[in-house]
């Protein structure tokens, strides 16, 4: 049994190289991870892709998966944390491809929660990227819906990486006064700085915990962090905007409890955002 802080939820995000358009060596990898987590972790966030990474080509299509073979994946993952897991795949409905978030509870709870703003039910929820990046819009067909579901950290929005950009995005959380946003990203190692920054703005401006989860590695998940194409860079930032805690590029686990208290004190001081 784990021992569940009585502070608030404690996150983990254990940052990952992916490898490209390989989803059993990925969630070997992920549920290896899991495993390893301490006690006491109550939602495991992994990046954008982490099932079946991402290639600008036809064999995307290929190694796209159905959101029912994609639930029976994570709900693995989620079986060997002990705890609710976010995490990114390309996803296959009928001839379209989209770039989907899943968040879904270890089997045995799934049966008694549910989720908001969803139609699936038992713990489980998906969200499709709305605003895509560069190259991909040629393989990956954009989403319509936003999606909120109820989280160990409360209600939570679920964005990817470049939704980051949009401000719209984040007032629309605001409205409904999400107490977190969990976002998985696979960023440009070039382009760190905007990642960090923007994660800092979406919890400042929301004034929620925003959970950032980032891809390292290289394309093709081989080549160590020194020669990453991707930025890492997962963090956690309070609802005040200042980071509480991150990671470098390095296939570490970054852990942090999203205090109840730090967010309600923060919600009086601003005055912008009702969570009541």
């Amino acid at each position: 049994m784990s021992d569940r802080s009585a502070d608030g939820p404690t996150v983990a995000v254990p940052q990952v190289a992916v490898d490209d358009l390989r989803v059993d060596a990925n969630v070997d990898r992920f549920r290896r991870r899991a495993a390893d987590l301490p006690d006491g972790i109550d939602l495991v966030v992994f990046p954008e892709y982490a099932l079946t990474g991402f290639a600008a080509d036809e064999r995307l299509r290929e190694a796209a998966l159905r959101r029912e073979v994609a639930r029976e994946r994570l709900e693995s993952v989620s079986e060997a944390a002990d705890a609710a897991v976010v995490a990114g795949y390309a996803e296959r409905d009928a001839g379209t491809v989209y770039n989907a978030t899943a968040y879904v509870l270890p089997p045995d709870r799934a049966a008694d929660e549910g989720s908001a703003a969803t139609a699936d039910r038992g713990g489980h929820a998906v969200y499709r990227k709305r605003h895509l990046w560069a190259d991909e819009a040629d393989w990956v067909a954009p989403g319509g819906e936003r999606v909120v579901v109820e989280t160990p950290a409360g209600p939570t929005g679920l964005l990817t990486c470049y939704d980051l950009n949009f401000v719209a995005e984040s007032a629309w959380f605001a409205e409904r006064a999400v107490d977190a946003l969990v976002v998985v990203g696979a960023w440009p190692a070039d382009h760190v700085a905007n990642w960090r920054l923007l994660c800092r703005a979406r919890a400042l401006d929301g004034v929620r915990w925003v959970v950032g989860a980032g891809r390292t590695g290289s394309s093709g998940g081989g080549r160590g962090t020194d020669e990453a194409t991707y930025a890492g860079n997962s963090l956690v930032v309070r609802p005040d905007g200042a980071v509480a805690a991150e990671l470098d590029r390095t296939r570490a686990t970054l852990t942090a409890t999203l205090d109840r208290e730090t967010l309600s004190a923060q919600r009086e001081l601003v005055g912008a955002v009702d969570g009541g």
